[in-house]
């Protein structure tokens, strides 16, 4: 590996939308740690893409041991020197999410832990690698359903879809984008929100109109913005996403 190619690190990277980021970006040059929370389950994945040629290898990374994610950073450090991309894809949904009235709180606080605090504490941890590199990019994979003004929207096909759980801790991630990109700007790194579209994955139990390798699209492109890139935006496949 020479000094100009990139590294990224890629958060629940072992299966779904978060494999195929690490399969697109490594097929662009790129060599991806594909952060997985089960190692072996990592590893198996990062082996399938490996043996297809591609620079890939698997990393420890539980959003909800903090521990995983310092060692990571570590090991990061100290066989690259820095981080040039960082995609928060982990996350989760849950099957006791609701509407406001009928959420269980358990539910609630697993998915903020998780979708929220465990990426933020990731990007915290990640920071100072990504402060290494002349052009960070940080990807925050978000959804649709974590707009206020479409959650707010009678006339939008995603009125309907009331978890609150899942879709607050996504507008708290959209929140994360809003002020890290603030409080980088005067750095090279960038800060997206990209809400990949309705994919058929494990999280949405199969449902969905795009493939893994489709939903995979947009992160990848954003996750790779050239020195004219725009930061604190929320996009979606058809186009800007208003908070």
């Amino acid at each position: 590996m020479n000094e100009t190619t990139r590294i990224a690190l890629v958060t629940g990277a072992n299966k779904g939308i978060g494999r195929e980021i690490a399969r697109q970006l490594a097929e662009a040059g790129v060599t991806v740690i594909m952060g997985a929370r089960d190692l072996q389950l990592g590893r198996v994945a990062a082996r399938e893409l490996a043996e297809a040629g591609l620079a890939v290898e698997a990393m420890e990374i539980d959003l909800h041991r903090q521990e995983t994610i310092e060692a990571a950073a570590r090991a990061i450090s100290d066989k690259y020197g820095r981080l040039d991309i960082l995609v928060n894809n982990a996350g989760i949904v849950d099957a006791e999410d609701g509407p406001p009235t009928r959420a269980t709180m358990a539910a609630v606080r697993r998915l903020m832990e998780t979708n929220f605090i465990g990426t933020l504490c990731v990007t915290q941890t990640m920071l100072p690698l990504l402060l290494q590199s002349k052009a960070g990019r940080i990807v925050n994979l978000s959804t649709t359903l974590g707009s206020l003004s479409v959650n707010g929207d009678p006339t939008s096909p995603y009125y309907e879809a009331r978890l609150i759980g899942y879709n607050a801790s996504k507008a708290a991630l959209n929140m994360l984008t809003v002020q890290l990109a603030a409080e980088l700007k005067d750095t090279p790194i960038i800060v997206n929100s990209v809400a990949p579209g309705y994919v058929k994955t494990d999280l949405t139990g199969g449902n969905g109109f795009m493939t893994p390798a489709e939903g995979a699209r947009l992160p990848v492109q954003y996750a790779l913005l050239g020195d004219d890139a725009v930061s604190g935006r929320f996009v979606e496949p058809q186009g800007v996403v208003a908070w």
